[in-house]
């Protein structure tokens, strides 16, 4: 029977009575995804933002025949035979500057000094390199042959007016930007970044820099938490510090702004954790208690607008929760892959890593010349444990864990950035 003074949804000290499956709780995030529409900016700094829309070309690229080097535009006909031991003459009638072309026609047995990116005169079909050339008051002394087409950048010959040269979706890169700029295009619609609010519950927390008080301990997860928001391309709205007060909790989740609300402590079952009984009051809590380790407290829901992960106070737990969990709504609401953003290898165990049938594992690793072993301290709370290892590997719900010598995945964490 339900206390009058409790909540229906309380779970603080009585344990789960269940726990959902890692695949049910990322597919419910998939779920969940929708777009948060598109912004417009300028192109110098769209770095790194997804398009919303496709690019077309308004415009060939060249927008004109040029030059791709020093050297004198000609007919290549007229170049037949040349060499060092049998110099052909042509007469040089003037010359054509980048932004600055010569106006006349080439006529038969001439040529036009020409500078790299400047317009080939009509008339004219090949150039020839500067090196292969010598002048004489007003003659040019060819001294190698050309072929007609050589050393020109046809119009159109990068970008055709009218083509599509980016879909939706892309991660655009310094060179789009580049190419972009070429086409005339000064802003583009990308997808707007998901706003992140942060809280970090706790009342033995203290921040860096700040004297510790008895039984205190520094917080690190705001920190590790926004540097993954920002690997993300998510943008940290705020971050919150928030004491073990239920109410002021409760004031701070049903606040409106954020796209996603990350909440680092109080998640489990704890005298304390009043956050999942916020969060199911408040909004809902369809998923609480993950069949994971680390992590097993982690709670998912929403609230007003907000999707909102409930991640474990320690270190690890927090981090291994975000990665599964929270990181993958983040990418996605802003327009990019599920995946995680780590590169993978494949090692051969040289130490057994054990699992139980049921549960996900998220092991630390550490690489050898050998292979790849489990790290042997490697607790929630031991947070230096991700920075000895090299990468970490998942141990799938139905498997008791892997033998030695198997041939395992490893999510390497220094291959983790930004998308390109």
């Amino acid at each position: 029977m339900t206390s009058p003074n409790r909540s229906p949804f309380e779970v603080r000290m009585k344990g789960f009575a269940s726990r959902t499956l890692v695949a049910d709780a990322v597919r419910w995030v998939d779920d969940q995804i929708s777009s948060l529409g598109e912004e417009r900016l300028a192109v110098a700094s769209a770095f790194g933002r997804i398009l919303s829309h496709d690019i077309v070309s308004p415009m060939d690229v060249p927008g004109f025949d040029r030059s791709a080097m020093d050297g004198y535009a000609l007919r290549g006909e007229e170049t037949d035979g040349a060499s060092p031991y049998n110099p052909l003459s042509l007469r040089i009638i003037g010359e054509s500057l980048p932004g600055r072309e010569f106006g006349d026609e080439l006529i038969p047995g001439s040529a036009v000094r020409i500078m790299t990116g400047a317009p080939v005169p009509r008339g004219a079909d090949a150039v020839l390199p500067a090196e292969f050339a010598e002048e004489q008051d007003d003659t040019l002394i060819c001294q190698a042959a050309v072929p007609t087409g050589k050393n020109i950048s046809c119009r159109g010959e990068d970008v055709v007016a009218g083509s599509t040269v980016w879909k939706t979706g892309r991660s655009l890169r310094p060179q789009d930007l580049g190419l972009m700029s070429s086409l005339g295009i000064a802003e583009v619609n990308v997808r707007r970044q998901p706003r992140v609010r942060i809280f970090i519950t706790g009342s033995e927390l203290v921040t860096p820099g700040q004297p510790l008080g008895p039984h205190q301990i520094y917080e690190a997860n705001s920190s590790m938490l926004a540097a993954l928001v920002h690997r993300d391309r998510g943008i940290v709205e705020s971050i919150h510090f928030v004491g073990d007060d239920k109410e002021q909790l409760r004031n701070s989740l049903t606040t409106n702004g954020a796209d996603v609300v990350l909440i680092s402590g109080g998640s489990s079952v704890g005298k304390e954790d009043f956050a999942p009984s916020i969060l199911a009051e408040e909004g809902e809590l369809p998923i609480h208690g993950v069949a994971m380790r680390p992590s097993s407290p982690t709670g998912i829901g929403r609230i007003k607008q907000s999707l909102v992960f409930l991640l474990p106070g320690n270190p690890v737990s927090c981090l291994c929760a975000y990665d599964f969990f929270a990181g993958r709504a983040i990418r996605q609401l802003g327009g990019r892959s599920a995946d995680w953003p780590y590169r993978t290898a494949q090692h051969q165990l040289t130490r057994k890593i054990a699992s139980a049938i049921g549960r996900v594992d998220y092991c630390r690793v550490k690489l050898d010349k050998v292979g790849v072993e489990p790290l042997s301290i490697s607790g929630a709370a031991i947070l230096s444990s991700t920075t000895r290892a090299d990468g970490f590997v998942v141990v799938p719900h139905d498997l008791e864990g892997y033998p030695v010598g198997a041939t395992v995945m490893v999510y390497l964490y220094d291959a983790a950035g930004n998308e390109s």
